[in-house]
């Protein structure tokens, strides 16, 4: 379950506040048949299902389940655990990138997290995509603390 700190006003007063990033969605590292037994229970009081991929269709035509690969899902872990209340939600129409060149951050709080450097509300950040679900930015970059690979 991804979360970030925000600031929020609560009785007058900034408050930080650490809350989940994506609401209504947690991620599961499990094979095809352990999601299914976890499913098979879902009732009233367990209301899980799956997320479906509304980009690709089966054999049959429907939606299947959104499968994330393991090393997107590692550097989505990687930002989303660092204490930043400056991290936050983006959508497409917000950044504006530089390349499609993608780079790894080197130095500083975000060392290892890997994505495409774009401007977000007027800041040069690293914006890291997961395929079909989000888009998450860094806190600003300094250019020096970005590498292309």
């Amino acid at each position: 379950l991804p979360m970030h700190r925000t600031v929020k006003l609560v009785n007058n007063k900034k408050r930080h506040v650490t809350e989940p990033l994506l609401t209504n969605l947690i991620f599961a590292h499990a094979g095809q048949r352990q999601m299914t037994l976890l499913l098979s229970d879902a009732t009233r009081e367990n209301p899980l299902s799956y997320y479906y991929n509304h980009f690709a269709t089966d054999a049959y035509g429907k939606n299947p389940p959104l499968v994330v690969d393991d090393e997107s899902m590692l550097n989505f872990i990687r930002l989303t655990s660092i204490d930043d209340e400056h991290i936050k939600l983006v959508s497409p129409q917000a950044c504006r990138y530089r390349s499609g060149d993608t780079v790894i951050v080197t130095d500083g709080k975000f060392k290892g997290v890997r994505g495409k450097v774009a401007r977000v509300s007027g800041q040069q950040r690293v914006v890291v995509e997961l395929e079909g679900v989000c888009m998450v930015a860094t806190a600003y970059i300094p250019t020096a603390f970005i590498k292309n690979i």
